[in-house]
């Protein structure tokens, strides 16, 4: 893992918490630094706080994300409005963690980043309802395809039609369990279970950020849209 934090204590505290929890951490202060050493030893995930001196942690994400690298990244932010959020996410950065943290917190986005979604069986505690008069999911080991999104999940490409899709990773697993589940409501803790690790309770905006974000990159002007919120349970894909 590569850890880059510009304020001293904050970086000393989470490369020893990190290190406790199992990771091989590599620390430096900046994002000129983070840039060097990513290039030198790509790392398996990278955490990255939005300010710092010199290039920031969005330029960071920008030019790796230029470059093709598509480690997973999470951001270190003290930026609570939902237009800095988005601001990450544009970057390229898959999920945020709000300063100031719990580091169990931390350690449970860092654990979905590097975990890969699995289906939630219709018969399970995940779906709080099956629509009816939708066509089944085509589920495989490489593909998985509903509601006019084909995934090539090997390859990490989505598409709605013919249309591919720039998805971070947490914005594809999101959209993969959906499509993998379509027709079935999914609530709000089972997608924050299976995205997340945890469920970070009923006033958590994360959720809603990121499927409005996906929402944003799904959908075409005269076509229906595919993500359905259900007031009050979660979210469901289906095609109207």
């Amino acid at each position: 893992m590569l850890l880059a934090e510009d304020d001293r204590a904050i970086r000393h505290a989470l490369e020893r918490a990190l290190t406790l929890e199992g990771y091989e951490v590599t620390a430096v202060a900046d994002g000129v630094e983070a840039l060097a050493q990513a290039h030198k030893t790509p790392p398996d995930i990278l955490l990255l706080d939005v300010m710092m001196p010199g290039i920031d942690g969005l330029q960071v994400c920008r030019v790796l994300r230029a470059e093709g690298d598509r480690t997973p990244i999470l951001m270190l932010t003290a930026l609570v409005e939902t237009a800095d959020r988005i601001a990450g996410l544009d970057a390229g950065a898959d999920d945020y963690v709000v300063k100031p943290f719990d580091v169990e917190e931390v350690f449970a986005r860092l654990r979905a980043l590097l975990r890969r979604t699995s289906p939630v069986t219709a018969g399970g505690n995940g779906g709080a309802g099956a629509e009816t008069g939708g066509r089944e999911p085509q589920i495989s080991d490489r593909q998985v395809e509903a509601a006019g999104i084909r995934m090539d999940l090997q390859a990490r490409r989505a598409w709605r039609g013919k249309r591919e899709l720039e998805l971070t990773r947490t914005e594809f697993e999101l959209l993969e369990l959906l499509v993998r589940n379509a027709g079935i409501v999914l609530d709000h803790s089972t997608i924050y279970d299976r995205i997340w690790g945890y469920d970070f309770g009923p006033g958590s905006k994360n959720l809603a950020v990121y499927v409005g974000y996906l929402r944003r990159k799904l959908d075409e002007p005269g076509a229906p849209q595919l993500i359905h919120t259900v007031r009050g349970v979660g979210y469901v894909l289906r095609e109207d």
